[in-house]
């Protein structure tokens, strides 16, 4: 059986061009992240002071929550 080094050094340009790919992809994520947390603290923010009663939250838990999400 034979045994062959495949290890090579990557391409000019691949590290580069990875970690501005990631860069992006961070950026969408966090950008997701951030509507998620707006979406959410519309929703609770639209509740009635029942509502949020019901579910074992005040009012102002909702920024809370909202900053939560988006970390």
């Amino acid at each position: 059986m034979a045994a062959y080094e495949t290890t090579r050094t990557a391409p000019f340009g691949a590290i580069s061009t990875y970690r501005f790919v990631q860069f992006v992809s961070n950026l969408f994520a966090a950008v997701a992240d951030w509507n998620d947390a707006r979406v959410t603290r519309n929703a609770l923010g639209k509740l009635s002071d029942r509502e949020l009663d019901d579910i074992g939250l005040c009012r102002g838990d909702i920024d809370q929550i909202g900053s939560k999400l988006s970390h």
